[in-house]
């Protein structure tokens, strides 16, 4: 007799079970919904969410419904056209309140939202939603780390008393991009004084000393590996920074990631806003605060061309006067903790939030300097596409305006207001200095928009090609294998069920790769269910008897499927660790398919054979 143990009985009704219920959701659809999340990233309440939908049925805009999850509040629509009137109705009482965003509501019923469960999230070629491709300047991020260099080497030589003729940053040995720095020391400067006040301010570089005609020159050259280090950083921080600001957006499931060596693949599912995502996220911004020099006339220095020492000119956006600040920064962006949308009594502001050092120096700075005025330079960065010789060149543009300037009223340290903007002008600059400054220019190389429409006939043809082949493939074993066809027909559904269980737990997005990973999954069950049935076969035509040749069969195979999904799935793993986008998604349902097609064909299958075969004590033959 065929016996098995009770316990894997138990284990696999447990572990189907449970695969039932987290593969439930993703069989009920979406449909257009509104999303409303906190510009101040508070969660949204029962109360609020009440009083937004009483707005609504204010306005005549019909729902379907509403709930709140993870302190974002859903309203889900009938159609398009009514998630479109309510995003113009919500964005015009609400705007300095919620951040809102059109996207796809799940029809999962609220027990299982209750119980934590949601569907899969639908990638970009499903969905349909924008696809941005990011250039980063490494160049330029390495740049500005050199001059922070020679600002401190300039300052060290300066305390210690040593001249100099000139620091600045240059481009040595063959490398592409800057590495180093270069100070001129005056020609009767002690040179070993100089290397020991270098010392601390260029640590980590290597140095070199040259003679010549005008003065010594000391070369402090920045190493190989940490230049790759700083290129490194500069990625990983862009892609921070754009997720931040992918976050502000209110896009669900969004895809940030590393391209390459210099590039970053931005996908927004979903979205029906693509040309304000695209100016949001490429834009380079950061503030500065610097006081007025209230000694020198700003509209004799732009007639005359001639700027003090120590001083910048620039043009008041607002007033459109000519401004002379000190190029002392008292505080910078960087230094930001946070960033919102307000009120003054000059209209819509920015309330601003530095960190502890800028707050004392802002401190410092507004004590001495009451009466006197400060103005708020914003610096942006943007990136210009020409065609040189048929050659794509693309170069960046720094913008250096004066967006506010005010006298300085009373003493604050790291709490203030920026006025002076429209009410867009405060909103997309609380994002962006709410998100993080990016570390280096970067260009968008890359745009695809995809509509909804594409996404629907994407899964139309998705989902009948994954029917068509289990069809097939559910035929042909029933009718080659027969009764044992049949037990393996269901293993292969309690496969994808299990698949698709696993794959809404991780929450892993479906794309049209991971629809050919399922459906090459179910090759590879049947795969493994082929070589026991044969093996079975062979047994039985050894004259063993049918029980014995069921045990030999699954016995024996067993060496060489493990073997088949080992290499399979090192294949998967490598896929699944070093491939990006579409490559990684399908690695992801390979993997787990191998998985669960292994506990499918090896376990599932003989339960339910043992089941049928297991207690007769008389059995002659068997239908395979």
């Amino acid at each position: 007799m065929l016996e098995y143990a009770r316990w894997k009985y138990i284990l696999i009704a447990v572990l189907l079970a449970a695969a039932i219920l987290f593969a439930l959701p993703n069989v009920f659809g979406n449909a257009p919904a509104l999303q409303l999340a906190h510009a101040d990233h508070s969660p949204v309440t029962s109360a609020q969410a009440d009083s937004v939908v009483a707005y609504l049925k204010a306005q005549r805009i019909p729902y379907q419904g509403f709930y709140v999850q993870n302190g974002r509040l859903l309203v889900r629509f009938s159609d398009v056209t009514d998630q479109l009137r309510a995003h113009d109705a919500i964005d015009t009482k609400y705007q300095d309140t919620y951040i809102s965003a059109l996207a796809l509501m799940p029809l999962t019923p609220a027990w299982l939202r209750d119980l934590g469960l949601k569907p899969m999230p639908l990638g970009l070629d499903l969905q349909g939603g924008l696809n941005l491709l990011y250039q980063v300047d490494i160049k330029s991020a390495v740049s500005e780390l050199l001059q922070t260099y020679s600002q401190d080497a300039g300052r060290a030589l300066a305390e210690a008393g040593i001249p100099t003729d000139g620091i600045s940053v240059v481009t040595t040995g063959g490398s592409a991009v800057p590495n180093t720095v270069r100070i001129v020391l005056a020609p009767k400067a002690d040179v070993a004084a100089a290397q020991r006040a270098l010392t601390r301010p260029l640590q980590g570089l290597t140095f070199t000393a040259r003679s010549t005609s005008s003065g010594t020159v000391l070369e402090a050259v920045m190493p190989q590996s940490q230049l790759r280090l700083r290129e490194n950083y500069a990625i990983e921080q862009s892609i921070t920074t754009l997720r931040n600001r992918v976050n502000q957006l209110g896009v669900s499931e969004p895809i940030v990631q590393r391209q390459g060596n210099d590039r970053i693949d931005v996908q927004l599912p979903g979205i029906q806003n693509p040309a304000e995502a695209a100016n949001l996220l490429g834009q380079v911004a950061t503030l500065q605060f610097r006081l007025n020099d209230m000694e020198n006339n700003p509209l004799e220095a732009q007639q005359t061309g001639n700027v003090p020492l120590g001083d910048q000119l620039f043009t008041d956006t607002s007033s459109g006067f000519p401004v002379l600040l000190k190029r002392e920064v008292i505080a910078t962006g960087d230094e930001l903790t946070d960033a919102t949308v307000g009120e003054s009594t000059q209209g819509p502001a920015v309330n601003i939030t530095l960190d502890s050092r800028a707050g004392e120096n802002m401190l410092r700075t507004t004590k001495a300097n009451v009466g006197k005025q400060m103005g708020v330079v914003l610096i942006t960065k943007h990136s210009v596409t020409s065609v040189v010789n048929g050659k794509k060149i693309i170069r960046y543009v720094t913008k250096e305006k004066v967006i506010n300037d005010a006298t300085i009223q009373g003493v604050f340290s790291d709490r203030f207001q920026i006025t002076g903007l429209t009410l867009g002008e405060a909103q997309d600059l609380a994002i962006l200095l709410r998100s993080g400054s990016l570390p280096a220019p970067i260009a968008q190389v890359g745009e695809q928009i995809i509509g909804p429409s594409l996404g629907r006939q994407n899964i139309k043809w998705g989902i009948t090609a994954l029917v068509i082949g289990m069809l097939g493939v559910l035929a042909f074993m029933a009718i080659y294998y027969k009764v044992f066809g049949l037990v393996a027909d269901l293993v292969l559904i309690a496969n994808v069920v299990l698949l698709a269980a696993l794959l809404s737990m991780m929450h892993a997005s479906l794309s049209l790769p991971g629809i050919a990973g399922i459906i090459l999954t179910v090759g590879i069950a049947v795969d493994a269910n082929v070589l026991i049935y044969e093996r079975v076969r062979e047994e039985l035509r050894k004259g063993v008897s049918p029980q014995a040749a069921i045990r030999a069969g699954f016995e024996k195979a067993f060496s060489a499927i493990l073997d088949s999904n080992i290499t399979t799935g090192i294949a998967g793993l490598v896929l699944w660790i070093f491939g990006t986008g579409a490559i990684r998604g399908f690695a992801v349902v390979l993997v787990l398919g191998i998985a669960t097609s292994m506990f499918t064909s090896l376990m599932g299958s003989r339960a339910l054979v043992t089941l049928m075969y297991g207690g007769r004590k008389k059995l002659v033959k068997l239908h395979i």
